[in-house]
């Protein structure tokens, strides 16, 4: 996998790793990519969908998480949907991590909540930051300080779980949400029913509506928009029809893709692509 280091600073290390995308739709999934991490990271991915495969964890990779890796464990990725993905990969310094544990009252990252449960859901909040820093990086930025600020609030944004403590899914648990989230980075494009995504997950509507919300912390259609709207940030830059680019993420029409637009994020889709464009730095925090 390319993984091309977007920024070697004081305070950790930034790269961005992508996968190739499958020649055809109808392509088989590629093998397994096998690695090791010594070092904790908070892998943010922005694009594509791929199962993160550590300890006896499977864990679903899409833009609505965070995962958080904890240092010296294999893993293994894989790619269930024909499709190539894209993610940031933050590798604090010794210095940040030993802060961080303290802060957090964790005394060893290994404890905290996040790391033992190795995702979470992003908030819009998170999602807009990530994608800020995305359109910023390419401008190569030469503020030192700038870029060391922007990325301790990528982590601090990406620990800072304010969400309720949802209890760890066992493994079929587990299994049932990686189908259900594939399915819908699937067809995040196209309407899609319960009915579908039971037939797909061989779950009833029922048992995978209340799964789903248990684990998750969101019903299903609101896991929905806030993937579709992740699929419009990514691509925002670089649009010039945003009625178009409504409609190719899923939405009905453009005012209903500007509603919910500015409703998780509190700007418009044209403003955002405007900041984009300019690559100004994201606000820190």
């Amino acid at each position: 996998m390319p993984r091309d280091c977007l920024l070697d600073l004081s305070v950790g290390l930034v790269e961005d790793v992508r996968s190739a995308e499958a020649d055809t739709l109808d392509a088989r999934p590629a093998r397994a990519d096998s690695g090791f991490s010594p070092d904790f990271q908070v892998a943010l991915p922005y694009r594509g969908f791929f199962v993160w495969h550590v300890g006896r964890d499977e864990v679903a990779g899409d833009a609505n998480q965070a995962l958080f890796v904890t240092g010296g464990e294999a893993y293994r990725l894989t790619r269930p949907l024909p499709c190539g993905y894209a993610e940031l990969i933050v590798t604090p310094t010794a210095s940040v991590i030993d802060e961080l544990a303290h802060a957090t009252g964790s005394g060893d990252l290994r404890c905290h909540p996040l790391f033992r449960r190795r995702s979470r859901r992003l908030t819009p909040r998170l999602q807009i930051l990530r994608a800020r820093f995305l359109s910023w990086i390419e401008g190569t930025p030469s503020d030192t300080l700038a870029a060391e600020e922007v990325v301790l609030s990528l982590i601090r944004a990406a620990l800072d779980d304010d969400m309720p403590r949802l209890e760890r899914p066992g493994r079929s648990t587990q299994r049932l949400i990686r189908r259900t989230k594939a399915f819908l980075e699937a067809e995040f494009a196209t309407p899609i029913r319960l009915e579908d995504i039971g037939h797909a997950v061989g779950s009833s509507p029922l048992y995978l509506t209340q799964v789903f919300r248990a684990v998750e912390g969101v019903p299903l259609h609101q896991y929905l928009t806030q993937l579709r709207l992740a699929h419009a940030l990514d691509a925002l830059p670089s649009t010039s029809d945003l009625t178009q680019l409504a409609l190719d993420v899923g939405f009905s029409s453009h005012s209903h893709f500007t509603s919910r637009f500015r409703r998780a994020f509190g700007t418009t889709p044209s403003r955002f692509r405007e900041l984009s464009r300019r690559r100004l730095r994201p606000a820190t925090v």
